[in-house]
C-alpha cells in the first residue's frame, strides 16, 4: 500500500546541545506510583459517542484542567479543590467551575504554585515481546522500559497493541490528545500489514471491506489490498475501529491465521527512519496537524 512520507524535523544548534547535555546527565528513573495507575486509567477512559471533540484553545485552558496537568489530581477532585476555596489565580480565590486562566497567570494551591507538565508526543516502533501497560505483576517486559529515557515527564500509551503485535505505537501525558484519538467519532486512521498462513483470496478481500461478523458486533476495513511486492499472503487493511484485537479477529473468522501483524502507520504518521524498538519526539508540525485532524 502507498505510504505517506515525513519530512525530517530539523533542529537549532541550542536545541542540539540541550539534547546534548541530557543524554550525558541521563534523565532519572520515573517510578510508578499509584497516582500514575489512576492517571492511565483515566487516559484510558473513552468519551460517550456523540460528546463533542476537545477542542484545543492555546490561549486560554480551564482551571480544573490545568490543575490535572501538574499531576495534583484529576478534573473532577481538581474542581472539589476549587469548590473549596484552596485554589487562587494571580492571588484571587476561585471558586467559579469552568474558570478559565490565560498563559501568565499564576495559579496556587494551598499556597504553593501550580506549574503544568510539559506536553510530551513520543513515538515508539514497537518490537515484539512487550505488552502495552504501565508495569505487570508477572514480571513481563512492558513498552514502558523502551521510552524510560524518552524524558524526565511520565507520558502513558495511546491505546494498546498486542504482546506479539509491531509497530506504532503513540506516547503522551496530554489527556487531551489521547481523548481526541480515542474518540468514536474521530478513532485514529490506522494502517496494519498482515501476514496470514495461508494465501488470501480476493473473495475474503471483499468480506473485509463489506464487513465481518463479530462476538460484539460487525467489523470492516476502510481499505485492503494485497501488499505491493509482497506474496498473497500479505495483506494491507487500513481501518479505524477501536474494537480489541479487531485486524486479528476479522481474519480469524474468515478462516485465516495471522502469523505477523505490524502497524505500519498511526493517524498518518509513518515508520520512515524509525528502526524498530527506537523511539522518537514528535515535530511540532506533526502535533499541530494531530490537533488539527478531524
Amino acid at each position: 500500500m502507498n505510504k505517506p512520507t515525513l519530512k525530517k524535523s530539523t533542529s537549532t544548534q541550542a536545541g542540539k546541545e540541550k539534547a546534548s547535555r541530557g543524554k550525558r546527565q541521563g534523565a532519572p528513573k520515573k517510578e510508578v506510583t499509584a497516582r500514575d495507575k489512576r492517571k492511565y486509567i483515566d487516559f484510558k477512559i473513552k468519551v460517550k459517542k456523540g460528546d463533542p471533540l476537545p477542542s484545543f484553545n492555546d490561549e486560554a485552558i480551564r482551571l480544573n484542567k490545568h490543575i490535572s496537568n501538574a499531576g495534583i489530581c484529576s478534573r473532577r477532585e481538581a474542581d472539589v479543590l476549587i469548590q473549596t476555596g484552596v485554589v487562587s489565580v494571580n492571588g484571587k480565590i476561585i471558586t467559579e467551575l469552568g474558570y478559565k486562566i490565560k498563559p501568565g497567570d499564576v495559579v496556587q494551591y494551598d499556597g504553593e504554585t501550580v506549574n503544568a507538565e510539559t506536553k510530551r508526543y513520543v513515538l515508539l516502533n514497537k518490537p515484539k515481546g512487550f505488552i502495552t501497560t504501565l508495569d505487570d505483576a508477572r514480571g513481563r517486559k512492558t513498552v514502558m522500559t523502551l521510552v524510560s529515557k524518552a524524558c524526565r515527564e511520565l507520558i502513558y500509551p495511546v491505546g494498546r497493541l498486542d504482546r506479539e503485535t509491531t509497530g506504532l505505537l503513540l506516547f503522551t501525558n496530554d489527556g487531551d490528545m489521547v481523548k481526541k484519538l480515542t474518540h468514536p467519532r474521530y478513532q485514529a486512521r490506522k494502517i496494519y500489514h498482515v501476514e496470514l498462513h495461508k494465501p488470501f483470496s480476493r473473495e475474503d478481500l471483499e468480506k473485509l471491506l463489506n464487513g465481518v461478523d463479530l462476538e460484539d458486533g460487525k467489523a470492516k476495513v476502510d481499505k485492503a489490498e494485497f501488499v505491493e511486492a509482497g506474496n498473497s499472503r500479505e495483506v494491507g487493511v487500513e481501518l479505524r475501529s477501536g474494537k480489541n484485537r479487531v485486524v486479528s479477529r476479522m481474519f480469524e473468522a474468515l478462516g485465516y491465521n495471522v502469523l505477523r501483524l505490524d502497524r505500519v502507520q498511526y493517524s498518518g504518521l509513518t515508520k520512515k527512519d524509525l528502526p524498530r524498538g527506537m523511539f522518537r519526539h514528535l515535530t511540532e508540525q506533526e502535533v499541530a496537524f494531530l490537533k488539527m485532524t478531524k
